[in-house]
């Protein structure tokens, strides 16, 4: 469930970008509950998607330079047949 959860981080990153209210690499680190280094570790996952990630220091956010959306759909179907004897 790796996976699962590097989504949920990429979408709170992402909506914290979106808002401008991430606040330095530490602070975010924090408040995500991560790494410092695993925040870089997701800017960047998110550069590979194609977004046009900076960082302002006077105002200590990361932005994006261009419109990015990110949104992640997941759908899980269980079936289950009693198979009879």
């Amino acid at each position: 469930m790796n996976s699962i959860r590097n989504i949920e981080r990429l979408q709170r990153l992402h909506k914290l970008i979106q808002q401008e209210v991430t606040g330095p690499p530490a602070t975010l680190a924090t408040r995500l509950h991560i790494s410092e280094r695993l925040v870089y570790n997701l800017v960047d996952q998110l550069k590979d998607l194609r977004a046009t990630i900076r960082y302002d220091r006077s105002r200590k956010t990361y932005y994006y330079v261009d419109y990015f959306q990110f949104e992640v759909r997941i759908s899980v179907s269980v079936q289950n047949h009693k198979m009879e004897n």
